[in-house]
């Protein structure tokens, strides 16, 4: 079920039940509209393969319209001007709305993403407002320095918002990415151009109603939902964009990076893909060993850049290592995330 509408909170979702889809159009200077181009395209239930809802389709045009109220919002708006305990104080008020909302928002990402209810309820939702409260109290305390320098002449320093951030994140964590790249850029005064994942849009959308709703004023924050070689290179090249944040693929942060150079030499924050392997010694406890190894893997479904995708075993436990991660593994449940026997939901 698909819609634009502010219905309050959702009922709780039960297992296998599809949560309704309130917010499937862009978000650009406070509203809901649809793409230029009036295209959509669909987000799938990895359940089942079904689609959950049609999503208007940034492009350029989109994203010229989001980083313009962005930037009006920074150039003229009263976002930046606030004193930092407003800022903040409203930032608390939107963490607050999302506390309000987990049940809802959690179930979103259970269908959108794969997740688990039950890690989307626990960890997911309560990180990300634990990551927002935390930039909260700290937009008050943004403060510069005085130096003394040589002779009798002293230097400063003030620390000011950059402008307008462009943000790109991925589809393994919907919701913690959000507020981990928003979070710190709205408590320091810029406004933002959000592009979520194509394959997971809807929990943001639903981030930018929750914070119109705290009183965040519009044009602040944008989102654009699309496909990386349009809505995406389009905010990377952007002339008015002044930062890039974006987490996914080594290979897409290079074009970002030469898309950032090439433009107005924007600076980028970039978070890219990679594993971690495990090394474990024969004096190591094994069964303890075997259960670190089949969560470092399996936790969100693999879909982690700190995934324990190699395992190295000293020799002298290797085949009592093997025998009971095999048997761990085959006792590891995949199955429908909002069913609370579940351990692993399913692969985006």
């Amino acid at each position: 079920m698909a819609g634009d509408g502010c219905n309050g909170n959702g009922a709780a979702a039960a297992a296998g039940v599809v949560p309704e889809i309130k917010f499937t159009k862009l978000f650009i200077n406070g509203e809901f509209v649809d793409a230029v181009s009036g295209k959509t395209f669909e987000t799938r239930d990895p359940r089942t393969g079904a689609v959950l809802a049609h999503v208007a389709e940034a492009d350029k045009a989109d994203v010229d319209l989001g980083v313009k109220a962005a930037r009006d919002a920074f150039d003229h708006g009263k976002w930046p001007r606030m004193s930092g305990y407003e800022r903040g104080r409203l930032l608390s008020k939107f963490a607050d709305l999302v506390d309000q909302h987990t049940e809802e928002l959690a179930a979103l990402d259970g269908a959108d993403a794969g997740k688990l209810l039950l890690v989307g309820k626990v960890i997911d939702v309560p990180s990300a407002t634990q990551m927002l409260r935390y930039y909260a109290g700290a937009a008050d305390k943004i403060h510069g320095e005085v130096l003394r320098v040589s002779g009798k002449y002293q230097g400063y320093s003030l620390r000011e918002p950059v402008g307008v951030a462009g943000v790109i994140i991925p589809w393994n964590f919907p919701t913690m990415m959000f507020f981990l790249k928003v979070s710190p850029a709205l408590a320091a005064g810029c406004t933002v151009v959000v592009k979520p994942a194509e394959q997971t849009p809807l929990s943001a959308l639903y981030y930018a109603h929750l914070a119109k709703l705290a009183g965040v004023p519009d044009g602040v924050i944008n989102v654009v939902p699309g496909f990386g070689h349009t809505a995406g290179a389009a905010i990377t090249s952007h002339m008015d964009v002044d930062t890039v944040a974006f987490t996914g693929s080594t290979e897409v942060g290079r074009l970002i990076m030469e898309s950032a150079a090439r433009s107005n030499l924007k600076p980028v924050s970039l978070e890219l893909g990679g594993k971690s392997p495990l090394i474990i010694f024969d004096d190591a406890d094994v069964d303890m060993a075997v259960n670190l190894s089949r969560l470092a893997i399996f936790f969100n479904k693999g879909e982690i850049c700190a995934a324990g995708s190699r395992v190295y075993v000293q020799e002298g436990i290797y085949d009592e290592f093997v025998k009971k991660a095999v048997e761990a593994a085959q006792n590891w449940k995949v199955g429908d995330p909002f069913d609370v026997t579940t351990n692993m939901g399913p692969q985006v």
